[in-house]
């Protein structure tokens, strides 16, 4: 068994891939934030099964009316969350800045907190490896 196939270090790096994922939505959102009637999006919150395994698996992009253009095709855990926002501009747009730098900032919190506790397991397996730091 390689350490890429233990369940918390896969976890791990699933959960940075996630957050590496969201901030790229984050980004789009924020730079996007003066087009008229662009909807923020969100990444679906990352879960796990007891087994370590994502859960979800591919989610369709659904077409509401015949006048939206037909999307790609998902990646697991990536779904379009509504935002509940309370203020939408004249132009239609909904994205908040602060709200929007609020998530980027929380999610690269979030990812620094992953990539500690996946540097500290390898230095744990290290040692329980008998080769110290």
């Amino acid at each position: 068994m390689t350490v890429s196939n233990l369940p918390l270090i896969a976890m791990l790096k699933t959960r940075m891939h996630w957050h590496q994922a969201r901030q790229k939505v984050l980004a789009e959102n924020v730079s996007n934030s003066d087009t008229p009637g662009f909807a923020p999006r969100d990444l679906a919150e990352l879960r796990f099964t007891a087994r370590g395994q994502p859960s979800g698996g591919n989610l369709p992009i659904v077409r509401t009316a015949s006048a939206h253009l037909a999307g790609e095709a998902s990646r697991p855990g990536e779904s379009e969350i509504p935002a509940g926002r309370f203020e939408t501009r004249p132009s239609g747009n909904a994205v908040s800045l602060e709200e929007e730098m609020l998530k980027a900032s929380q999610n690269q919190a979030d990812f620094q907190l992953a990539t500690s506790l996946y540097q500290k397991s390898l230095q744990m397996l290290r040692i329980a490896a008998g080769r110290g730091r």
